[in-house]
């Protein structure tokens, strides 16, 4: 999960009330995957790790204890704001200048191209 991914939820879930509707095959399946080199891929891996070690250094907290945005471990923040970031490289994205906009107005690309 990174904030590239997130982006792409936010603009093509369908929602129940206030929450996400996450369909395989509206959203996952038509998510436009980057083609990350294999130095890409392993930092990619090696941040998604990351995220899994922060997590376990608070066994006795749940997802949503975890996540709560005022509270979150300052380990596991930093630990997606890295892979957020090897992520956006992936894609070939400028981390300092692409909004979420930009980064579906470029997923939306990349999709129209797949298909």
């Amino acid at each position: 999960m990174s904030n590239v991914h997130n982006a792409w939820i936010r603009t093509i879930c369908g929602r129940i009330k206030s929450d996400y509707r996450y369909s395989v095959n509206v959203v996952y399946n038509n998510f436009p995957w980057p083609n990350p080199t294999d130095e890409q891929k392993a930092k990619i891996e090696e941040t998604a790790q990351a995220i899994l070690d922060a997590r376990a250094l608070y066994p006795d907290s749940s997802l949503a204890d975890l996540y709560d945005e005022t509270t979150m471990p300052p380990e596991l923040r930093k630990a997606h704001q890295q892979n957020d970031k090897a992520v956006m490289r992936a894609y070939g994205f400028d981390i300092k200048t692409t909004t979420e906009t930009t980064c579906v107005a470029e997923l939306m690309k990349l999709y129209q191209r797949l298909t």
